[in-house]
């Protein structure tokens, strides 16, 4: 239940609850009572080969098993899961939950720096990975920082002859040639056979620890537990509903928290059929939907811009379709309005944070506005306040978005101070500084302006400067580094990075020398796209950068 003295938004209908049920029990739960319910009905599709729930939950329980009784987890240990999406992910992600870990999820672009990031800062000593990822997080397992790495083959959950399977899916090791390296295959975890021991979760127990970066420093853990977890999954079908009739796409990719719980969670939760798409292709996307009936679409404004920019547009059957919607940026009015041509359907646009665990605004559904944040859903109480002050701003002034939500986090991973800091307390409630301007309209609806904290949105991905400038002073020619972002008409921001040179470089260090540096050493969405040399970078009389003077 919500806090006594969390507020009402005064747009609620008075004939509509405020306040929701939600079941006491831990995520993992949640597939054994669909298992119950629709075990022999379709759960996943992938790469042309079915799923059935009740498969699903034989391989979780296996999986589970394993990581007990052979890699010795136990309640709240840190598990990276390191994959595209694909059903080795949804098979890992219950499986942790089920033996009691809490899943990292690890963005699969990232490189060897971000992890080994990851397994120093949550100490996870188990690990589950992408084979043709293991170049990235084999390192930390031949230090022994890991004890546990278990390899999952894409190919090994989809049909061989499959002709609509991805061009561009990767092509891995065998997992014999993974087990040489000391990596464990994810099918010889499920043929071992285990039984996990009975479940001793409860909902205030951890479950997923996603990491977002604030504004210094590196990427801090969101602290979530089933409960926080289950709040933002049964609050965001309520608002949106679907059932077991429901196919959905699973399009967005499952380690960000929007694709987690949409694309992942809730078809889990109504027994619903999840086609998944392993990585991002608009004509992919289209064929599958095509060929699938596909009903709900969840996605973010770049792959809409894609699939309406693609040549073949017109010609892709989209009738099926009955939702589009998501979150991450902005959608371009000129885009919403050619995807309502098509499909009839208006784009429904949301707003969450990691540290909500996805949706805290979502846009009403019969009456969705454009550009528009939405509005707070199901126990959300959401203000504006003055910018780092605690005064509640009238409607249609600009300030920071702070909200008291249930699925609001429980803390930055051994971060007390920086905690501390995300918080401020009005009236004795907690609320969460988003870090995020804007304002609220007379009816309800959130608006972004621009945002506290220095950040780049590329394509709905969240950049943050200060990362990526601490990853290029590795650059043994490079004195300083300011990032900062830069207009892109199709990602909508990119980034850029100012830089000064070593004495020794001025004279040869080029753009595309830094680029190709930081592809080697990031994830390509946090790679600078320009690069721009300046003698020197412009400070304050303390020596402090000012990023703001910089364009």
């Amino acid at each position: 239940m919500p806090h006594p003295n969390a507020r009402i938004p005064d747009f609620w209908p008075k004939t509509k609850d405020w306040t929701f049920q939600r079941p006491d029990r831990p995520v993992d739960a949640n597939l054994d009572e669909t298992a119950r319910k629709w075990g022999e009905c379709i759960g996943l599709t992938y790469n042309g080969a079915d799923l059935t729930y009740q498969q699903i939950a034989d391989r979780v329980a296996a999986f589970a098993g394993y990581l007990q009784n052979i890699c010795g987890l136990r309640k709240g240990d840190p598990v990276l899961l390191y994959t595209q999406n694909c059903p080795q992910y949804v098979i890992a992600f219950y499986a942790i939950l089920r033996a009691g870990g809490a899943v990292v999820p690890v963005n699969p672009m990232n490189k060897r720096a971000e992890i080994d990031y990851l397994v120093e800062d949550t100490g996870a000593k188990v690990a589950i990975c992408g084979l043709e990822l293991t170049d990235h997080i084999l390192p930390a397992l031949t230090r022994g920082d890991l004890q546990t790495l278990i390899g999952a083959r894409y190919s090994d959950m989809g049909l061989a002859d499959y002709n609509l399977v991805h061009t561009n899916m990767a092509h891995s090791l065998s997992e014999n040639e993974a087990q040489a390296l000391g990596i464990v295959g994810f099918q010889t975890t499920l043929a071992a056979g285990h039984t996990p021991a009975p479940r001793n979760t409860t909902s205030d127990d951890l479950a997923v620890i996603p990491y977002s970066s604030g504004t210094t420093g590196q990427p801090k853990g969101c602290v979530h537990t089933h409960r926080t977890v289950m709040a933002s999954l049964v609050a965001g079908v309520l608002w949106n509903p679907t059932d077991e009739n429901t196919v959905h796409l699973g399009a967005l990719p499952f380690f960000h928290v929007t694709g987690m719980m949409n694309g992942m969670h809730a078809p889990i939760l109504t027994g619903g059929r999840n086609v998944i798409l392993p990585r991002w292709s608009s004509k992919l996307a289209a064929a599958l939907i095509e060929r699938f009936s596909i009903t709900r679409w969840r996605s973010i404004a770049t792959m809409a811009i894609d699939l309406v920019n693609d040549p073949d547009f017109e010609s892709y059957d989209l009738s099926s379709l009955e939702m589009i919607g998501g979150g991450g940026a902005a959608m371009p009015e000129a885009i919403a309005k050619k995807l309502k041509h098509m499909t009839g359907l208006d784009y429904v646009e949301g707003y969450g944070l990691s540290e909500t665990m996805a949706a805290t605004h979502v846009n009403p559904i019969d009456a969705p506005k454009r550009q528009c944040l939405g509005q707070p859903i199901y126990e959300v109480d959401s203000r504006v306040l003055e910018i780092e002050g605690d005064t509640e701003l009238p409607h249609g002034e600009v300030g920071e978005i702070v909200m008291h939500a249930p699925q609001n986090f429980i803390g930055y991973w051994q971060r007390p101070d920086a905690t501390a800091d995300a918080f401020v307390e009005i009236d004795g409630v907690p609320f969460f500084r988003s870090g995020d301007i804007g304002y609220r309209d007379e009816n309800g609806y959130f608006f972004m302006v621009d945002r506290v904290k220095r950040m780049v949105n590329a394509a709905g991905f969240k950049v943050w400067p200060a990362e990526i400038e601490m990853l290029m002073l590795h650059h043994p020619d490079i004195a300083e580094a300011c990032v900062i972002g830069a207009s892109d008409p199709r990602r909508g921001e990119c980034v850029k990075a100012v830089v000064v040179a070593q004495p020794q470089a001025r004279d040869t260090l080029t753009q595309q020398d830094v680029i190709d540096w930081c592809r080697t050493q990031m994830a390509a969405y946090k790679c600078p796209r320009i690069v721009e040399f300046v003698d020197a970078l412009p400070k304050s009389g303390a020596g402090k950068v000012l990023w703001k003077e910089l364009t």
